[in-house]
């Protein structure tokens, strides 16, 4: 291992490298434990959602935010006409549009804004939050429950992790999952869906 120009007593190091491993640990015994009670059945709704209705739009704020992008990027690959909102070349959404949006405490300002601007404009807004009874939930046509601790559980009885790390972790896997269900349903080879993959990079 180079260690060079870092200097760390033997100690320190072992140390170091011990609260490494229990945290990775902790991230993955913490996602493991979501999954094992999510449930699954809530997620047919978004899934149905995604397949019918003409174009789909994700929005969430901060890490929430970096989570539906990588969603976005998927269901690009997919064929499916996506679009995240901020973007400069996002449209004004409209009638049999779908808007994901995504956000732990449900109560955040401009996610609460967007599903309202959404529903008024007759689209179908699905939420994907903690909480079941926040404004988000209310406003959405469907709700996806992450039972994950909200940035200010600051008691650990849900995470040991800062703020809401574990929603934000597995929002992304959530995602992941819906994808390759939807994958599975479309059946089209990896191949195809390699034509679509970003080459300016």
């Amino acid at each position: 291992m180079n260690t060079e120009g870092i200097e760390l007593k033997s100690l320190d190091f072992q140390r170091l490298n011990w609260e490494l491993q229990m945290n990775l640990d902790l991230v993955l015994e913490e996602n493991l434990k979501l999954a094992k009670n999510i449930d699954t059945e809530n997620l047919i709704p978004l899934i149905n959602s995604i397949q019918h209705l003409e174009r789909i739009f994700l929005i969430a704020a901060g890490r929430s935010g970096f989570a539906l992008r990588g969603a976005a990027m998927r269901l690009m690959h997919l064929g499916l006409t996506v679009y995240f909102v901020g973007d400069t070349t996002t449209p004004a959404i409209k009638k049999e549009d779908l808007l994901i949006v995504a956000s732990g405490s449900g109560t955040t300002a401009t996610m609460v804004r967007a599903a309202q601007k959404a529903a008024s404009a007759g689209a179908r807004v699905i939420a994907i939050t903690t909480d079941p009874e926040a404004v988000l939930s209310k406003l959405a046509f469907h709700t996806v429950l992450i039972p994950a601790a909200g940035k200010q559980d600051f008691k650990g009885g849900k995470s040991k992790q800062y703020a809401g790390s574990l929603f934000e972790q597995f929002l992304f896997l959530l995602m992941d999952v819906v994808f390759q269900s939807l994958w599975k349903i479309d059946g089209t080879p990896a191949e195809v869906l390699w034509e679509r993959h970003a080459n300016l990079e």
